[in-house]
């Protein structure tokens, strides 16, 4: 990543279903930018969601015996493992580079939207267990869309990838320990059951994604543009098997929860860019702060959900995923058509 001059030139952006690694050199785009296919899948990933919702709201039958066969344990993993795979040493590197903006990054993202999912649950009275999973919304990592979209709207795609990464390994601690804090007492679930949770379906599926690209460098380079897809496609199947077991409650109480999830996420990334400038951020530097804090981890959400709490908990996770990936989208359409200014 070359940042001379405050400009970032992106090198890789971690993550599903925009995961972006090394590329073969492509003349068409400049060196390290998403390729055509990575930009394909931004745009559409929110369609593939809102797909696997359809199917999982009209054909719950085959999608809930699919996920008897495959959990949706499973599935995360393999998210997880596509994201590890996409990768370098360097990336882990700029965090000894920039350790203060790190630390910033990780703060506003655990600091800022699990208590903010709770006043918002609060304010819309949300029911006990939808605002666990709104709540369990904003207790995970970064979303994995973020570095990508940072580098569609002209941001700091290098600190965005390092945001990402660091919020995603602190994820196993961090996220049980605020859940059970701000919902523990809605809670019957323990705080090692979910670390240990976290840590198999995604600590050690990115940390042996990581190893892979480290001993099968090339063979991943040929695999890199099937990965975007290959984690879209699985986060759909999640979000469809989570849509499949709540169908009840989405026609009762769907539009609540959608507008619970347009002030999480739009409260987010306003939080996140307005702390930025306020601590003398660069231009740059606030939008690709702005969609890290904004953008969760959906499919962990709504994966956690779904195994220690229940289907409605899940649901806050299912409609962030389209929701907040909708909006940033946009946003990042804005903001590619202006230049960063401080």
């Amino acid at each position: 990543m070359n940042t001379e001059n405050g400009a970032a030139t992106p090198t890789t952006a971690p993550g599903s279903p925009t995961s972006a690694s090394p590329r073969p050199t492509d003349p068409q785009k400049a060196p390290g930018a998403p390729s055509r296919v990575e930009n394909l899948a931004t745009t559409a990933f929110p369609v593939l969601v809102i797909l696997g919702g359809i199917v999982g709201f009209f054909a719950p039958a085959p999608v809930l015996a699919f996920k008897e066969v495959v959990p949706t344990t499973i599935l995360l993993g393999i998210v997880m493992f596509c994201m590890g795979v996409t990768l370098t040493l360097p990336d882990f590197a700029r965090i000894a580079k920039r350790p203060w903006i790190t630390v910033l990054a990780a703060l506003m993202q655990y600091g800022i939207m699990p208590f903010l999912a709770w006043v918002i649950a609060l304010v819309l009275q949300l029911p006990t267990e939808l605002m666990i999973g709104l709540v369990l919304v904003g207790c995970v990592p970064g979303g994995t869309a973020s570095n990508v979209i940072t580098y569609l709207a002209k941001g700091d795609v290098a600190l965005s990838v390092t945001a990402t990464s660091v919020s995603t390994l602190l994820a196993p601690l961090m996220t049980p320990m605020l859940l059970l804090w701000i919902a523990g007492s809605e809670l019957e679930v323990g705080f090692m059951a979910m670390f240990t949770s976290i840590l198999q379906t995604v600590l050690l599926p990115v940390v042996a994604g990581v190893v892979v690209r480290m001993l099968l460098s090339r063979v991943v380079d040929a695999i890199t543009p099937a990965l975007p897809w290959a984690s879209a496609l699985v986060i759909a199947l999640i979000l469809a098997t989570v849509v499949a077991g709540s169908k009840e409650t989405i026609l009762s109480a769907g539009l609540l929860v959608l507008l619970a999830v347009f002030f999480h996420n739009a409260l987010g990334m306003a939080l996140g860019w307005g702390v930025s400038k306020l601590v003398g951020l660069s231009a740059p530097e606030r939008r690709a702060l702005a969609f890290e804090v904004g953008l969760q981890n959906s499919g962990l959400a709504a994966t956690l959900a779904t195994t220690f709490i229940s289907p409605l908990a899940a649901l806050p996770g299912a409609v962030t995923a389209f929701w907040a990936n909708i909006a940033a989208s946009l946003l990042a359409t804005f903001w590619s058509k202006t230049e960063p200014k401080d």
